[in-house]
């Protein structure tokens, strides 16, 4: 009888420790939740109470930053009316439009060359070797370059550094793309009779098509926020956006400034709302497509 309390004592024990170590273990995980979600949200108040206090600080009429005068759009309607913004942002369109083109046709034939013909990591690192350099190695190289080639610098210097720069990263995007492509489709277009053109048209260029999508995108957003690049190259009549926000900001940050960069937010909020309408709407075609594809 002694011997079976004493085992059944060592049971209990036992069964007490685990109930201990398990409530340890719960108590455990419920402070390290609590401890992620609080480094979460001083992650998230770092990123975007800037943010929020800048859109704030837009609409304030007065032009100090320490005092609130009032809701206003006195700034934005400064924006909307200052001639030299507006050429500003007119000339960083034009140099974006025309780089995304330019470094979407290269970077995509790029790509598809290297992922047909060579296969050396060397050469890949060689390649992409402008995206990883500094940017102001590589803008003080270009700037040698027009200079030895006697080429004035203005909107087409900004342009040719922009696709050097821009047209790897169109190339690394669409290079992942090709990665899932079998080119075993390619093999079957032309056992039935397409060239080389049609081939690529009507078969490689539809899988490929929203890598170069991606990689347009990408290049259209580093050309117009490159600063680094277009400042050493542009000449005095060819001022982007980024160039002329700096000058603004040299001399303090004003109401002004604010509206600027809200107006910029906005725009880009836009368009990730639009990428996500598009995103979700070619995943709705592919889950109805699915069972005939």
């Amino acid at each position: 009888m002694l011997v079976a309390l004493a085992g059944q004592a060592v049971v209990l024990r036992r069964e007490q420790g685990t109930a201990e170590r398990s409530a340890s273990r719960e108590g455990g995980t419920r402070r390290g939740r609590g401890w992620l979600r609080a480094h979460a949200g001083l992650v998230f108040a770092f990123l975007y109470l800037p943010i929020a206090v800048l859109v704030v600080l837009s609409f304030n009429e007065a032009g100090l930053p320490t005092a609130w005068g009032g809701f206003s759009l006195r700034w934005y309607r400064s924006v909307i009316s200052n001639a030299p913004i507006l050429a500003s942002v007119r000339i960083t369109l034009i140099v974006a439009v025309a780089v995304t083109a330019i470094s979407t046709v290269l970077g995509t034939l790029l790509a598809v060359g290297l992922h047909r013909t060579v296969r050396s990591r060397t050469l890949d690192s060689v390649l992409f070797l402008p995206a990883v350099i500094p940017d102001i190695v590589l803008a003080i190289g270009l700037l040698s370059f027009f200079n030895l080639a006697n080429v004035p610098l203005g909107i087409g210097t900004i342009v040719i550094a922009h696709v050097v720069f821009d047209m790897i990263f169109v190339a690394a995007v669409v290079r992942t793309r090709l990665g899932y492509f079998d080119v075993r489709i390619e093999e079957a277009a032309r056992d039935l009779y397409a060239g080389p053109v049609r081939t690529f048209l009507k078969v490689t260029l539809p899988v490929i098509a929203p890598g170069i999508l991606a990689g347009a995108l990408v290049a259209f957003t580093l050309s117009v926020d490159e600063f680094v690049i277009a400042f050493f190259n542009s000449g005095p009549s060819s001022i982007t956006f980024p160039i002329r926000i700096y000058s603004m900001i040299r001399f303090g940050v004003t109401p002004e400034i604010n509206a600027i960069a809200a107006f910029v937010l906005g725009f880009s909020l836009l368009l990730i709302l639009v990428a996500l309408r598009v995103a979700r709407a070619r995943a709705g075609e592919r889950v109805q497509l699915g069972p005939l594809v």
